[in-house]
């Protein structure tokens, strides 16, 4: 058995060709089978008006999954912080915690999770230095706003309960560092773009971590996509769909759902030679193939990282080949016992 953790990362992937409202109630389907598999926690991710995703609100999607189970942790991945109010998220999540007895993380990004013209529609006039913003959220939460402060004196409801544990889900040493520095968790994302993440940030994040209420020594972990099938070309072959995704995600001003592999094996020969070479990039970021293969590249990169507990992302067209992944790494890890 491995003592590393293994849990999920959900990015409400609307499956099938279906309704975008289903893909609400296949997080909640999947959060309660991996709950079964053994997991260790769950997080809801955050996407406004992103064809293909379903869950704008992660705070909605963690009370909805605290729901329906009862050991594993659950929690955002992550609130977009620049959007809202630092006190308004601590007061959310707060409340979460003691409804679900204090199995609620709040995990949260810089990003904008959103394309232009949502991400304006969002702006308030609380958007700010997200520095700033993470240093308030954590002080509401561990109720230690400084004297000084114009907000000193200012309480969450309800009063007298655990803080919750947030957590910094980020692609750079700007936010490890950041997170070290709040004393808060940190998670990097290789999952997002394929630009080079040395492991050194991992080193600045702990090197300049200072301890808090809830974390009296750093809490590292790693967010990686991984897709697990019978072969490495069944593995390829379902991430094709996410892979095509992205290519015109972040290669075009385009986004449409998710395709199904048929489908993408005829869109991918109209791309371009650049929009190829990025296709194979992406898919060379991910962790694919079958469970042996996946299991010793998630270790590995464990040990190279120097982590105990990798998140694992995983966006298919099926929703049964998505369960299906998380069932063959589950067995793998032995995660039950």
């Amino acid at each position: 058995m491995s003592s590393l953790k293994l849990s999920v990362l959900d990015q409400s992937p609307i499956h099938d060709g279906k309704e975008p409202k289903e893909g609400l109630f296949d997080t909640i389907k999947l959060a309660v089978k991996c709950e079964e598999l053994g997991y260790f926690r769950y997080w809801c991710a955050e996407h406004h008006d992103t064809p293909g995703y379903a869950s704008a609100c992660p705070e909605i999607m963690v009370n909805s999954v605290a729901n329906v189970t009862k050991t594993i942790r659950v929690g955002s991945g992550g609130v977009m912080l620049n959007h809202y109010s630092s006190f308004k998220v601590a007061e959310t999540f707060n409340t979460l915690s003691v409804l679900h007895n204090n199995r609620i993380d709040l995990g949260i990004g810089r990003a904008s999770g959103a394309n232009f013209l949502a991400a304006r529609a969002l702006h308030n006039a609380n958007n700010g230095d997200y520095s700033k913003k993470a240093y308030d959220l954590i002080n509401y939460l561990d109720d230690k706003v400084p004297k000084n402060d114009y907000f000193y004196g200012v309480n969450l409801s309800p009063k007298n309960i655990d803080s919750t544990p947030v957590y910094l889900l980020g692609s750079s040493d700007g936010s490890s560092i950041l997170a070290g520095k709040l004393g808060a968790g940190f998670c990097l994302a290789l999952f997002i773009g394929t630009h080079d993440r040395p492991t050194k940030i991992m080193k600045y994040y702990k090197d300049n971590f200072v301890a808090s209420k809830n974390f009296k020594k750093p809490k590292a972990m790693l967010a990686v996509t991984c897709i697990c099938a019978e072969s490495k070309e069944k593995a390829q072959e379902i991430a094709s769909s996410h892979t095509y995704w992205k290519v015109q995600a972040f290669r075009h001003p385009k986004r449409d759902g998710l395709y199904s592999p048929s489908d993408v094996k005829k869109l991918y020969e109209k791309l371009s030679f650049e929009d190829k070479a990025y296709y194979h990039e992406t898919l060379d970021s991910m962790i694919l193939g079958t469970p042996k293969e996946c299991k010793e590249k998630i270790e590995k990169l464990a040990k190279e990282y120097g982590v105990d507990e990798v998140m694992i992302v995983n966006v298919t067209y099926s929703f049964e080949d998505r369960i299906k992944s998380y069932e063959l790494l589950a067995k793998e890890f032995n995660l039950k016992n």
